[in-house]
């Protein structure tokens, strides 16, 4: 891959930091964009030490305001951004009954509406000036649901779908989008949501054909190989990453 300027949000652990640095192996410049002011800069050291320049932007992709400073700054500071990978998001594991306004709004905002803001942005950045790629990170529930989980299916199905309506209006403009939808995956919001009680691993592992939870590297590898001109006929697909959970339709 040629030197890129790759937006990475939510980098500041999990799937995010996994996807930077992997995307930094490959010589790729990124722009960390996060909350987490303190687990943003972690990353952005472990980038650098791959010898490719890190930035830090603080904000939240569910504002638009905080959307727009960050896009401005890697287009001062770079001319423009090549990759977006939209990573950001948040669970929602509730009985919908007893779902709140404030909870609702709090999970489409981060979930989709900020993958929206986002990728508007990207999307003015680069037609007519470059080609690009926009990867999003959906979810197994992108494609399949689940109860008690009305708010997390519904925005990563959104995601899935606004990934193809993209796809569709700006490949003619040399701009790919993707989707990689992670199935149940060894993270820290993993972890808390069985710790809870509200997820139960062994049945999980024994309805995975290939027995394992998925891993960072997993995604990671999936998303670079979106980013790289090997996939450059891959567009508007909602990719599976999930040792064939989706694919199992026995127990």
């Amino acid at each position: 891959m040629t030197r890129q300027i790759a937006i990475v949000t939510g980098a500041a652990a999990g799937f995010g930091r996994a996807i930077a640095t992997r995307l930094a192996s490959d010589g790729t410049d990124i722009v960390i964009f996060d909350i987490d002011a303190p687990g943003a800069h972690t990353t952005a050291e472990e980038v650098r030490a791959q010898g490719v320049t890190a930035e830090v932007v603080i904000g939240s992709v569910a504002d638009p305001d905080d959307v727009r400073r960050a896009f401005a700054f890697v287009d001062d500071r770079f001319g423009g951004v090549d990759i977006l990978i939209n990573n950001a998001g948040v669970t929602g594991n509730r009985p919908t009954v007893d779902i709140t306004d404030e909870e609702w709004r709090r999970t489409m905002s981060i979930d989709l509406d900020g993958v929206f803001y986002c990728s508007r942005e990207a999307g003015r950045a680069m037609i007519g000036r470059r080609p690009g790629v926009i990867v999003n990170i959906g979810s197994i529930y992108s494609l399949v649901a689940a109860p008690e989980r009305a708010s997390y299916c519904a925005s990563k199905a959104g995601v899935a779908m606004l990934t193809r309506s993209l796809a569709v209006e700006w490949a003619p403009h040399g701009i790919r989008v993707n989707c990689v939808a992670p199935g149940y995956a060894d993270t820290a919001m993993m972890r808390e949501l069985a710790a809870v009680g509200k997820i139960a691993l062994e049945p999980l592992l024994r309805r995975t054909p290939q027995g394992r939870l998925t891993q960072m590297e997993d995604v990671a590898e999936t998303v670079a190989f979106l980013c790289d001109p090997r996939s450059v006929h891959i567009t508007g697909q909602v990719i599976a990453v999930d040792g064939g959970w989706t694919a199992n339709g026995y127990i």
